[in-house]
């Protein structure tokens, strides 16, 4: 039987489940998750294969209907950059409502012309199915290229199965990529620094999150354990004593959070330093985004 391998690139709003979906697709932990919207600030690489078939998924950062700095106009241009290259779109939106800005990415997606998959996320909050009908409608009537409209639940993997298997049928014929024990492009040393980043913006307020991000400063691994130390970027002198907390007790928990997490995606022990930092204008800085890695 001929290989089947594709590209597709996830897409939405923020806070839809994209993050979550891929995560429960792939049976393992590659992109942060946060109830906070605009959690992925990243293009992650995520490889699902199963016999003769290999999907290898994009995931992007939500679209910024308003992007107020150079972080969420880089965002944006992640989101396109995925778009131009890929065999099938999966747009994931929220079931129980269809928003302007659905709208605006829907259109952005309909431009690509390749077939766009919508996953309607969170079907189990939805009270009445038969809601989706006239949605479903209307989509169908103005964007030709969406071709499948599948109801899922990424949450509890409700419908997921369906959605491979719609996504495996339309694959092209292809060798694979990657290899077949390959889950993700990113190196080990980006996922411990990304998911450092989910337990402070889960620890931190609404707004305070959008200004820090994590910075990796050394990643050694010895022969039984691994040494990290990673620095809190915080936009103004102020934030720190939020991220670190009375006596240290925030950032003991930030820490202590990760750190098990890490130890689970590594399979050893860690050992972990972690500072919190002002940078100031980092969110509009060219030599930031090359730190960060959303510039060259």
């Amino acid at each position: 039987m001929e290989a089947r391998c594709g590209l597709v690139a996830i897409v939405g709003k923020p806070n839809v489940g994209k993050s979550t979906m891929l995560n429960q697709i792939l049976k393992q932990k590659i992109s942060i998750t946060s109830r906070k919207p605009q959690t992925t600030r990243y293009q992650i690489i995520g490889v699902h294969t199963e016999g003769d078939s290999q999907i290898i998924f994009v995931d992007t950062p939500g679209w910024q209907i308003s992007p107020k700095n150079r972080l969420n106009r880089l965002m944006n241009r992640e989101v396109k950059h995925a778009l131009s290259d890929v065999d099938l779109i999966l747009m994931v939106c929220d079931a129980r409502r269809w928003t302007l800005g659905d709208e605006k990415i829907a259109t952005l997606v309909n431009e690509s012309n390749v077939p766009v998959i919508l996953g309607l996320n969170k079907i189990d909050l939805l009270k009445d199915k038969s809601s989706l009908l006239p949605t479903i409608g209307k989509i169908t009537q103005n964007y030709p290229n969406f071709s499948e409209f599948i109801p899922v639940c990424a949450r509890t993997r409700l419908g997921v199965q369906a959605l491979l298997e719609f996504l495996t049928s339309s694959l092209p014929e292809r060798s694979f990529i990657f290899r077949k024990d390959q889950v993700t492009d990113r190196p080990e040393r980006f996922l411990c620094g990304e998911i450092i980043r989910e337990k402070t913006m889960n620890y931190l307020g609404d707004e305070l999150p959008y200004s820090t991000t994590v910075i990796i400063d050394d990643f050694e691994e010895l022969k039984t354990i691994t040494n990290i130390v990673a620095t809190i970027w915080v936009g103004r002198d102020s934030q720190k004593p939020i991220v670190i907390g009375r006596n240290g007790a925030l950032l003991k928990r930030i820490v202590s959070d990760a750190r098990r997490d890490i130890e689970e995606l590594l399979q050893r022990k860690v050992f972990m330093e972690v500072w919190v930092k002002t940078k100031r204008g980092w969110l509009d800085s060219t030599e930031a985004m090359r730190t960060i890695g959303l510039l060259d």
